[in-house]
């Protein structure tokens, strides 16, 4: 049997991981750093997890049979990507298996924003029915909207799928281009970034948390952004200079913004967001669905296995792919 840890984590659901492991795994299921997981370490095959920033060196040292860290989520920022390269440990996220669950929050965002729900429903159960001045407040449809995507992986090409559905055009940004061909299968057409920014009702973010995407939408980019647009963020929160956004929000430069994801999470309770009137906030919670449970510790253990056979795993990190 292949010995692997599972980190525990609130996000996790325990219940389900223990429902679909495999016999030929051999699970140990402890917090990160607590005696029973420290105690496995020597032996484990596999770490499956979220990451965590003291995997350093002296980690992989204690781990000398560790083949594999499965992410169960898609983003790796955690991950300290020079101290597993030196272990020759394969890091792999959760091959979008979070991807329906974070697309369709993006859309919820989309509408919720679109059509200020946030204020609908303080005015509704306030007992101020439609406010104490309707006039100032415009709902929109996202019909024949421009939707502007910044990073296609698999989770921007669902949030595309979905926003096909409700009659938008979509536009893309990314350093990996889609062929002609592809691109028009799924309907959506490449841009320059600065030309995405500047013709799109709605911008929604889907790119990981690298040296170069850090604050990549900050003041001067939400400059070039309509009056009229909204931001969606539902991937890390430092790709975006919160402070720049919160003034942007607070002098007009852009309309609203649907936010999952903060530059400091959890964010402290004065942060300048919460009292603004044209963002919708929601708490990193786009990705752990009850369903997601299900689908990236399948995801997670069908690696294992791979790994515990002699097979490559998939979905290996960019930076640690040959």
């Amino acid at each position: 049997m292949s010995k692997i840890i599972i980190a525990d984590n609130p996000l996790n659901e325990i219940s389900i991981a223990r429902e679909l492991l495999p016999p030929s795994l051999d699970a140990v299921i402890a917090k990160h750093g607590d005696p029973e997981f420290n105690a496995a370490l020597p032996n484990a095959e596999c770490l499956v997890g979220f990451g965590d920033g003291t995997m350093d060196d002296a980690f992989y040292k204690r781990a000398p049979k560790l083949k594999l860290v499965q992410l169960l989520s898609a983003g790796y920022d955690r991950i300290n990507i020079e101290a597993a390269r030196n272990a020759g440990v394969a890091v792999c996220n959760n091959g979008g298996a979070n991807s329906t669950a974070v697309s369709e929050h993006a859309i919820m965002l989309m509408l919720a924003v679109s059509r200020s729900l946030v204020w609908q429903h303080a005015n509704v159960a306030g007992g101020r029915w439609r406010g104490n001045n309707a006039s100032e407040y415009k709902l929109y449809e996202m019909y024949n909207k421009t939707l502007g995507i910044i990073g296609l992986g698999t989770i921007g090409k669902k949030t595309a799928k979905l926003a096909r559905a409700f009659g938008m055009r979509v536009q893309y940004y990314d350093v990996t281009r889609l062929s002609e061909e592809h691109a028009e299968s799924i309907g959506v057409r490449f841009t320059l970034l600065e030309e995405l920014l500047k013709t799109s009702d709605i911008v929604s973010l889907h790119v990981p948390l690298l040296a170069e995407t850090r604050h990549m939408i900050n003041a001067e980019r939400l400059k070039m952004m309509k009056p009229s647009a909204y931001l969606i963020n539902t991937c890390r929160g430092p790709v975006v200079d919160e402070t720049a956004l919160v003034e942007a929000l607070t002098n007009g430069t852009i309309a609203g913004a649907g936010l999952d994801v903060f530059e400091q999470e959890p964010p402290p309770p004065n942060n300048p967001l919460f009292p603004l009137p044209n963002v919708v906030l929601t708490a990193h919670f786009a990705g752990p669905t009850w369903d997601t449970q299900y689908s990236r510790f399948r995801n997670a253990f069908d690696n294992c296995q791979r790994v515990a056979r002699g097979d490559k795993p998939l979905w290996i990190i960019p930076e640690l792919q040959a």
